[in-house]
């Protein structure tokens, strides 16, 4: 759930980016070309966080007229980096760009656009060609709703990373590298309704169902749990249930949500996850951790923005006061997924997991 007015730093408006935008035409106008820079300005920490440069998000970006132009020009520039791939003269500088590309590809499929499902699966497949030049032993790992990349040493703790609502396993590179310099090893995975499962699959709320299938895929005996945005709900509600979780952190992770409050872009993306409208609001009935943030026994850290304010979401506070092993860090500056703040929560959300997997860390 999200924010932000471009400039060489763009600073956020409290705007829920995170969650879509309404679908409709943008003709080239004053009023499109003001509403793709605010679509663009919104998401322009959550890119930059993702590993998108600055430079060409801006550029690219301000060449749109309208809303209705974004996929394509961001699959564009996907393909840009595809290109210089084929173009490279080694293994490492292939693997960048195709790394580049995933991440593209991904926030294609954030605003309008009618190719979304194979923008996820081309940002799915050029992670997996990325990863195959750059780290040759990251091994898939897939189920029933649920499919991703294992990274790191072999038989170290692993630490599993879960997106929200319409993020995916493509953007979270920066903590997923964090963990692995830890020495932990890292599944960055997409479950139901997300990333490239999103075309087939439909959010769920008793995430932990997920959950437990993964963990017993990877054959472990304890895991740690991340969850970013909607995914911070995940991971409580996953922590609440499975006793295999061994330590956990949210990040801009809702407490519960009011169906009714919700603006309407939120609404309607939720709708599109979740296979109609009544199904979204009896999922967002759900999203509620009033009566299970006593069980989660784990150590539990919860991360905020303080500039993130959505209606009809209730951030992460009071997860970490009813948590027995609850601890609560506001960044006052920080928007949705702090993408503007990430080195006043990031090393010490790592240190958090590490900490809990490998008590000598």
């Amino acid at each position: 759930m999200r924010e932000p007015t471009p400039t060489a730093a763009p600073a956020p408006p409290a705007r829920p980016a995170t969650q879509g935008t309404p679908t409709g035409p943008a003709e080239s106008t004053p009023t499109g070309r003001a509403e793709v820079a605010a679509f663009a300005a919104a998401n322009f920490s959550r890119a930059t966080g993702a590993g998108l440069d600055p430079h060409e998000y801006l550029r690219v970006t301000a060449a749109l007229t309208g809303l209705d132009g974004w996929g394509e020009a961001l699959m564009g520039a996907a393909r840009g980096h595809l290109a210089r791939a084929r173009q490279a003269a080694g293994a490492v500088s292939a693997g960048e760009h195709h790394q580049v590309a995933a991440r593209w590809f991904h926030f294609a499929t954030l605003g309008p656009n009618p190719e979304r499902a194979l923008a996820a699966a081309e940002a799915d497949a050029a992670m997996a060609r990325a990863l195959e030049l750059l780290d040759p032993d990251a091994r898939r790992v897939e189920g029933p709703e649920f499919a991703g990349w294992l990274r790191g040493p072999a038989g170290a703790p692993v630490a599993i990373v879960v997106p929200g609502l319409d993020s995916g396993k493509e953007e979270f590179h920066d903590l997923v590298a964090a963990l692995l310099r830890r020495g932990l090893a890292v599944l960055a995975m997409d479950g139901p309704g997300q990333g490239a499962l999103a075309a087939t699959t439909t959010v769920r709320a008793d995430y932990h169902r997920v959950v437990a299938r993964v963990v017993d895929a990877l054959g472990a005996r304890r895991v740690g749990l991340v969850g970013l945005s909607l995914g911070g709900y995940y991971a409580a509600e996953s922590a609440a249930h499975e006793p295999r979780v061994a330590v956990a952190a949210t990040v801009s992770g809702p407490f519960r949500l009011d169906w009714a409050a919700l603006p309407d872009p939120v609404r309607l993306l939720l709708a599109e996850r979740a296979g109609g409208e009544d199904a979204a609001r009896a999922f967002a009935g759900r999203v509620d951790l009033s009566a299970l943030a006593a069980r989660v026994a784990c150590p539990l850290l919860v991360v905020d923005g303080g500039q993130d304010v959505i209606p009809g979401v209730t951030c992460g506070e009071a997860l970490a006061r009813r948590a027995p092993r609850g601890r609560y860090l506001r960044i006052p500056h920080g928007d949705h997924l702090l993408g503007n703040a990430r080195p006043d929560w990031l090393p010490a959300l790592a240190d958090h997991i590490a900490g809990g997997l490998t008590p000598e860390a």
